[in-house]
């Protein structure tokens, strides 16, 4: 056997329990030996055990007994029942109970190592799966976040880190690859996860509108303030305040916006009167706010305020794995928003969707896979139902265009990685046929399997 398991032997005869547990070490489980059913509750309590074959007739409580009360202490626990008085009321009350299997004496030792070795693999299984979706957990537990990619995970154990924390964070990042949704899942793992969180798009408003937005206003204070205004700051108190495309900004705004991070306290347009506020700032751009420094678009000191704690989001091109996790969920997602049957998509399609560059990140993958479930005529999106720019890429998105500033070593990985997984999904997922195909040993194609996750 693969991997060394436990077995418990509980058996009141002792040159039975000798010749069982003998047999058992011989498949290279570790044995212990009870005999009988106080002494195996004993060493439950004391040894991590995957499995207990017991006989059903024990001095004291019977084997059944043990069955009951081990399982309902750990029901996990596998047991495999055997008695020399078999009958069917024995056999169903003991499946009942939750054996895994229940055998006949005089035992037939290949049968019983069939049964020991399915009981472990299953448990072998079991434990995998628990071990996946604790894996799985981990990585979307944020906000719904998908972050298979390595990049992705970085950038989310770092929001843990932050979170609770009430430092300003800047989170630079292309359009359409998820800052503000970084944002809100800072909001949510923090302590201010109950108080309000309130966006601002500082590029959607001109200068003078902008000032009124963040700070307020009181009557009076230009034509058509015909009341006091709450700003945003203030609607923002106790929680936490996105300002989202702060590159926009104008200098006048800037040197306004850095007073209040410095005093935590605002002032409304056409009042002189300071009020304090309680927020936590996030703010967000697509710049290179440092070139903006450099050339004299963007004061530093509010540059290195706001940049306490910077958040890069990589572009979906920089993590593949990241499209290949989001397509069946946005798929599935999209087939219940609309009511249609189409959730599966082609290999084809697939690969070609892995193969795009996505100049529009996941906003762009959101919509060419709403798009293609609207307009799929089956249950399985193909090829026909994805945008000319996806299916038919202009020169410049193939060829050099491809490379995406990736090393050699890395575009070979790609290359394999492809080869792979369409070989094996021709061969039915069978490893040898495939490697027969690809032109490898099987022993390699297993090595490179579990080298890229596949």
């Amino acid at each position: 056997m693969s991997e060394r398991a436990t077995i418990l032997v509980v058996e009141d005869d002792p040159a039975q329990r000798e010749q069982l547990a003998g047999f058992l070490r011989g498949l290279a489980t570790e044995v212990i030996e009870a005999g009988d059913a106080a002494a195996a509750r004993t060493l439950l309590f004391s040894w991590t055990v995957d499995v207990v074959v017991t006989d059903l007739q024990l001095p004291g409580d019977s084997g059944l007994d043990l069955l009951r009360t081990a399982r309902e202490a750990n029901p996990l626990l596998d047991f495999i029942v055997i008695t020399a008085y078999g009958t069917v009321e024995n056999a169903v009350e003991a499946m009942r109970l939750g054996a895994f299997d229940f055998l006949e004496k005089p035992l037939d030792l290949d049968l019983l190592e069939l049964r020991i070795r399915r009981v472990l693999k299953m448990r072998k299984l079991d434990r995998e799966v628990r071990l996946l979706r604790d894996r799985l957990r981990e990585r979307i537990d944020i906000e719904g976040f998908v972050a298979e990619s390595g990049a992705m995970q970085e950038v989310l154990s770092v929001v843990r880190r932050v979170a609770p924390t009430g430092t300003t964070i800047l989170i630079l990042g292309e359009s359409g690859t998820g800052k503000e949704r970084v944002a809100e899942a800072i909001h949510a793992q923090s302590p201010r996860a109950d108080g309000p969180y309130v966006r601002v798009n500082c590029a959607a408003l001109p200068e003078g509108l902008l000032e009124t937005e963040l700070f307020g206003h009181v009557k009076g204070a230009f034509t058509g303030a015909h009341a006091d205004r709450v700003g945003r700051f203030e609607e923002a108190d106790g929680g936490t305040l996105l300002l989202d495309e702060i590159g926009e900004i104008s200098p006048n705004v800037q040197v306004k916006l850095l007073r209040v991070l410095q005093e935590k306290e605002i002032v409304r347009v056409g009042d002189n009167i300071a009020r304090s506020v309680d927020v936590r700032v996030i703010a967000a751009t697509n710049r290179d706010l440092e070139q903006d420094v450099q050339d004299g678009r963007f004061r530093e000191d509010l540059f290195y305020r706001i940049q306490v704690i910077g958040l890069v989001i990589p572009p979906l091109r920089e993590r593949r794995e990241d499209i290949a996790a989001l397509i069946p969920l946005l798929l599935d997602r999209f087939a219940r928003d609309s009511g249609t049957g189409a959730r599966h998509i082609s290999r084809e399609a697939h690969d070609l969707l892995l193969g795009y560059s996505f100049p529009g990140n996941v906003r762009e993958l959101m919509n060419i896979l709403e798009r293609a479930v609207i307009l799929s005529t089956g249950e399985q999106i193909g090829i026909g139902d994805l945008p000319e720019r996806v299916s038919r890429p202009p020169e410049s998105e193939t060829a050099e265009a491809q490379l995406d500033g990736r090393s050699l070593p890395e575009l070979i990985e790609e290359i394999e990685r492809r080869a792979i997984r369409r070989a094996m999904a021709e061969s039915g997922d069978v490893k040898a046929r495939a490697a027969r195909s690809l032109g490898l040993p099987e022993r390699v194609l297993r090595y490179k399997l579990k080298k890229y996750d596949l």
